[in-house]
């Protein structure tokens, strides 16, 4: 069952897709690996698979996107297999949506759409339903009259659920007024966020993001290291962490505290996605703004999916279109405990780890206190006894590793970093 803007109770119609997938045989992805995501992505909005059509095309024809002899083949298939819902693996144009709709006689969607209406189910938060709000929205604007049909085939289902069929079917400037009314909303959320930042920066708590594609284990990992490094409130911190597409689209910022000097940010993010939106992308720039504050990057790679380079490949393009694919890196080639074989082609600064098990974990921690604390030094103290102010501020500045009383005053072994040795360097003894 599902609730729709007006809070009314609607039912949700059981839904039985075929899905459609072009070959143009100069496509950068697998037509069989990117089919079987959208079988996946189709799984994941609660609706069945009934049939998977593949066609070879040169080119896209302007008013089905594939050939008429395709569209008379899918129609078919809709009939022999009583599917309701036909998904097309590429983006198509309002006018083509209603074409294939008339000619078919059953509602069609695009993987686009498909993408969008996941998003709308899964997001919890409020900054979050904006922003898959003003994705639909920009998605939608200049679909209105092709998607007219489809708004009116139904009242539920793939493809409607968000922002809802009244505020879609709004004229042009009316949703354009919407649009900018969120981009509003989303911007005074950003705010709120960027005077978080400036208080971390004003305490030098170094930020870690989390990236990778969808379920790649991304919140998982959070979790274990959350569970391996904080004593208390552990279960209050941890993220939502299912083994499904999208379960996490918030970002949630977690402290993690290894020891008095050694403090950092932990943040999970949205998963990537091939042929991932623009619109979405776009929509999400505010809340990926932490991936571009972050001092370091942890890339989550499923080590157990074939198609892992692919995956990777992605997650750099979408990092390197929100202006963050120059950060320092490291990857953590995850669900090893899947793997039956040894991985041999891993990238530098790479750690094989299982975010079930915790396999690997405490060598990632290390890799991150080795990025992120670079600047952390040992040294030797000796303050005379009438400089206690000084004294206080060095055991405040840095971890104690050990305390001697002598004759001309405190000798204090501390790490700490370097800009705070150099602030009191004077009273250094050395090692």
């Amino acid at each position: 069952m599902l609730i729709d803007d007006e809070n009314k109770i609607i039912e949700d119609i059981e839904q039985r897709a075929i899905l459609v997938g072009v070959s143009f045989g100069r496509d950068e992805y697998d037509i069989e690996e990117s089919m079987n995501e959208l079988k996946e992505l189709t799984l994941a909005a609660n609706a069945e698979v009934a049939g998977i059509l593949i066609q070879n095309k040169e080119r896209v024809d302007a008013t089905f996107f594939i050939g008429k002899g395709k569209v008379e083949e899918v129609r078919e298939a809709c009939v022999l297999n009583d599917a309701n819902l036909v998904i097309f693996n590429d983006e198509l144009s309002g006018a083509q949506i209603r074409n294939l709709e008339q000619a078919m006689d059953v509602k069609v969607i695009d993987r686009t759409a498909l993408i969008l209406d996941i998003f709308a189910v899964r997001a919890k938060t409020r900054i979050a339903k904006l922003q898959v709000e003003l994705a639909q929205l920009r998605y939608r604007l200049p679909r209105l009259q092709g998607l007219g049909q489809s708004m009116s085939r139904t009242g539920a289902g793939i493809g409607t659920r968000g922002p809802g069929e009244q505020k879609l079917e709004l004229d042009r400037r009316r949703i354009r007024e919407r649009i900018t009314e969120i981009q509003q909303q989303i911007k005074e959320a950003n705010q709120t966020r960027q005077v978080q930042r400036v208080k971390r920066d004003k305490n030098e708590i170094p930020i870690v993001a989390v990236v990778g594609y969808t379920n790649a284990g991304k919140s998982t990992i959070m979790n274990k290291i959350l569970e391996m490094t904080n004593e208390e409130d552990v279960t209050e911190k941890q993220v939502f962490a299912k083994n499904m597409l999208f379960a996490t689209l918030d970002t949630y910022s977690r402290r993690i505290s290894l020891d008095e000097n050694r403090n950092f940010i932990l943040v999970d993010t949205v998963g990537f996605v091939s042929k991932l939106p623009h619109s979405l992308v776009e929509a999400f720039k505010a809340t990926l703004e932490e991936v571009n504050e972050a001092d370091l990057l942890i890339h989550v790679v499923d080590a157990s999916n074939e198609h892992q380079n692919m995956q990777m490949t992605v997650t750099h393009r979408v990092l390197d279109e929100i202006g963050a694919g120059n950060k320092k890196m490291l990857f953590a080639y995850n669900k090893i405990d899947l793997v039956d074989h040894e991985i041999d082609h891993l990238k530098e600064g790479a750690y094989q780890t299982s975010a079930v098990t915790g396999m690997g974990l405490d060598g990632l921690i290390q890799g991150i206190v080795k990025e992120v604390f670079n600047d952390i030094v040992s040294a030797t103290f000796l303050v005379p006894f009438d400089q206690g102010r000084i004294l206080s501020e060095l055991c405040n500045a840095g971890k104690v590793l050990s305390t001697d009383y002598l004759e001309t005053g405190t000798k204090v072994r501390l790490e700490l970093h370097e800009k705070d040795y150099n602030k009191y360097k004077n009273f250094s003894i050395g090692e």
